[in-house]
């Protein structure tokens, strides 16, 4: 393995995360970076820059269907027994390491691209004439926001403690795609 390519490997690593799924990402957290902390909440870039994370977001959720094996919600979305199987593990410390999503992470994923979906969908409603100064759809859109920007604090600090605990640099993995063998 280390002088060539078999099987997706690489010098002793595997493609886990494809372009689809790395473009995803970093969009997602430039964009809520942006949104939340350099661009005017309701001015035009933020509208903007709301859109492209919508967008972006469509993309992955077809992504999640037809993409790459690591990619397909297939791969990751785990049953309540896994899930809670993985925690327990977790907690004893015994968790296996997993290429793609572990079951906790995978739970996080589907979170984190429930709450945009409601972020980008009440963000474009406050543009509309029927919902404009609805002071819900306002609540809603913002608290959306601050749960996002928890939950994103919580998954980052995750993937480190998953990156010590396992001697693997994941945000390495999130920008090369790949994750050693």
């Amino acid at each position: 393995m280390a002088g060539g390519t078999a099987g997706g490997t690489r010098h002793g690593s595997v493609m886990v995360w494809d372009p689809v799924v790395r473009l995803f990402h970093w969009v997602v957290v430039a964009g809520c970076v942006a949104n939340l902390f350099i661009v005017e909440d309701g001015g035009q870039a933020h509208e903007i820059i709301g859109y492209a994370v919508a967008a972006v977001l469509a993309v992955r959720i077809a992504w999640g269907f037809v993409g790459t094996r690591y990619a397909r919600f297939s791969d990751f979305v785990p049953t309540p027994a896994r899930l809670v199987r993985y925690v327990s593990l977790l907690l004893r410390r015994r968790e296996p390491r997993r290429f793609g999503h572990n079951p906790a992470a995978a739970v996080m994923m589907i979170t984190l691209m429930v709450l945009l979906a409601a972020v980008s969908v009440t963000g474009w409603m406050a543009t509309l004439d029927a919902f404009w100064g609805v002071e819900w759809v306002e609540e809603l859109h913002e608290g959306t926001a601050d749960a996002i920007f928890w939950l994103a604090l919580i998954h980052a600090s995750a993937a480190i403690y998953e990156s010590v605990r396992h001697r693997e640099n994941l945000i390495g993995a999130m920008v090369t795609g790949r994750k050693r063998v």
